[in-house]
């Protein structure tokens, strides 16, 4: 059956909701329900069957294994470090550079740009880096979340060397897009053509220094904890709890910063080595055992409790993001991504190519939550089509990577989104609200360079 344009209605749902209730998953759960209601054509027995078997292709699904486990044991890691004092040591030794609300933001930036290995490494990462410091600075956290995941996904699109340009330059290869040259090559090639990634970093800084004026519910949030002090909005504190006076915890005690910076570096280099997150998270929390027990700051109980107790702090994003992961099990089953693509790409002018892959597969991946699937499916689509069009390959596939990468900076059902807003303690409809109108700007103006790019090329 094809819903065509109707599949998009679980998503309006969604927004909407989540606008509203300003709670994720009742948003996502309530989209979800929606979405299987459709599909079962109003029958609630079949929907509530179509339901708990897309819930059991989610779970069995090994990528779902590997990013839950990922996101629980890296939040034992940040627990650990946390514990150990290495946190406060870290932004304790920050605090010594970083004297002003405006230098903090901009550290904040700098951060997110030298970890540039991983999306998940640099959004867990940074964010539970900085946030002590940032709340000294009385910085919101919604600001702090949003400087963070635009270093985040962005970042990671515009190296040569990260885990997306691994993944993209093999779909690149796959869709017979890299001119002649290397996988490495054509990405090199590639990366001046991602263009929404270069403006969503070089953006940061501008708004950080004031250049670009704060508006809208950021400002508010802004406004919020420089006049009261209030770091955390009233829902954030509902999810996550009064803060910790980790000041008061370490008395007496002394916190060292290469507590915190070794194990991420540990987890970062065997990451890269290994080609996998997972296996480094793993060589990271061996490195706490190492370095923490010697020291005395934690026992082998407290070790394992500590991890235990990191894995339940993040059960609630575990449930969200499997819930958002049963959305895209509806999306596919309504068509979204085949119909929208389908009717957009296939009628295009040549020099209008570029930036129509970048506003479809970018409010695609924005309503989907997924960016590495939805790229999966556009670059064949996309490869083909620019060959025939004469469109250079390395600006079609700098619009899909671009795409993707603005999907993951603002959806608020998106891995990258849930991992910022756990780090830094907000709720993912809070990181819509405040950064998504923020998100628009470096959007527009891709818009623009892409239009610009595409007719100078053509």
């Amino acid at each position: 059956m094809s819903f065509g344009f109707w599949a998009l209605i679980p998503v309006i749902v969604i927004l909407v909701l989540a606008l509203i209730t300003k709670d994720t998953f009742i948003s996502l759960f309530l989209g979800v329900v929606v979405g299987f209601v459709m599909i079962a054509q109003g029958n609630p027995v079949m929907a509530f069957n179509k339901f708990i078997d897309a819930l059991y292709t989610v779970m069995c699904d090994s990528n779902t294994a590997w990013v839950l486990m990922i996101c629980a044991l890296f939040s034992s890691v940040i627990f650990l470090i946390t514990e150990s004092g290495g946190v406060l040591g870290f932004s304790n030794l920050a605090e010594k550079v970083l004297k002003t609300r405006k230098q903090t933001m901009i550290g904040t930036w700098i951060l997110g740009l030298i970890v540039f290995v991983d999306d998940y490494l640099n959004c867990l990462a940074v964010g539970a880096a900085v946030r002590k410091i940032a709340d000294r600075q009385k910085i919101s956290r919604e600001m702090i979340a949003f400087i963070v995941n635009a270093t985040g996904v962005t970042m990671c699109a515009i190296v040569p060397f990260s885990s997306w340009s691994a993944f993209m330059g093999g779909l690149m290869q796959k869709a017979d897009m890299l001119g002649g040259l290397s996988v490495t090559g054509a990405y090199i090639h590639t990366i001046p053509y991602v263009i929404y990634g270069w403006l969503a970093i070089i953006v940061v800084p501008l708004i950080c220094l004031k250049v670009i004026p704060l508006f809208g519910p950021m400002k508010k949030a802004e406004q919020r904890a420089m006049e009261t002090g209030e770091v955390q909005s009233p829902e954030a504190k509902a999810l996550h709890g009064e803060l910790p006076d980790e000041e008061l915890k370490f008395k007496d005690k002394k916190c060292r910063a290469v507590n915190f910076l070794l194990p991420i570096l540990v987890i970062a280099i065997v990451a890269v080595w290994r080609d996998d997150l997972l296996i480094g998270v793993f060589a990271g929390l061996l490195a706490c055992l190492i370095m923490y027990l010697p020291q005395r700051l934690m026992n082998i109980n407290q070790y394992f409790n500590g991890i235990l107790q990191g894995i339940t702090d993040m059960c609630s994003m575990l449930v969200i993001i499997i819930m958002s992961y049963v959305l895209i099990e509806v999306n596919n089953q309504l068509g979204l991504v085949d119909t929208i693509v389908g009717a957009a790409l296939k009628t295009v002018n040549p020099a209008l190519l570029p930036v129509t892959i970048f506003v479809v597969i970018g409010l695609l991946s924005f309503a989907s939550g997924t960016f590495w699937g939805l790229a999966a499916i556009a670059f064949p689509i996309v490869g083909p089509l620019g060959a025939a069009l004469g469109v250079s390959p390395f600006l079609c596939a700098g619009a899909v990577i671009s795409a993707v990468a603005f999907g993951g900076q603002i959806c608020m059902y998106s891995d990258t989104v849930m991992l910022t807003s756990s780090s830094t303690q907000i709720t993912n409809a809070e990181y819509l609200r405040t950064s998504g109108p923020l998100v628009v700007i470096p959007f527009v103006l891709a818009v623009i360079g892409f239009t610009i790019v595409g007719f100078v090329a053509a």
